[in-house]
């Protein structure tokens, strides 16, 4: 198994851990759920996304039989998608705080995860 696919994987469980983790603090703590958006993505694009990427990265060339096309574009859409990832759940977090750069992780992180998805379309097209 390719390390990307792994580590795909490891990351999935990773954001649903945090993404838990966010939610039960929510649940004892009402007035933090101003970041029910992070968790949100968090939940969607951390643990279903990477889940998603890690798996149909295994599977998909197998169904062909052959292997990526683009071994180099998955290690980018590895990494494009966990630094995007991070950057948009603390861009929502610190928007709440008013923070200036909020907007400028958010657009990056946003840009950062759109350039996963795209090295993901790359190679399974």
């Amino acid at each position: 198994m390719d390390w990307f696919v792994r580590s795909f994987l490891k990351a999935s469980l990773v954001w649903l851990s945090l993404a838990v983790l966010l939610a039960l603090t929510m649940a004892f703590v009402p007035t933090l759920t101003v970041y029910r958006t992070a968790h949100l993505h968090m939940a969607l694009l951390g643990f279903v996304g990477q889940m998603i990427y890690g798996v149909a990265l295994h599977v998909i060339p197998r169904f062909f039989g052959q292997p990526l096309v683009y071994r180099r574009a998955a290690e980018v859409q590895f990494w494009a998608a966990q630094v995007g990832l991070t950057a948009l759940a603390t861009g929502f977090i610190t928007r709440v705080h008013g923070l200036p750069f909020a907007t400028a992780l958010i657009a990056t992180g946003g840009t950062l995860s759109a350039v996963g998805a795209g090295c993901f379309v790359v190679n399974v097209w």
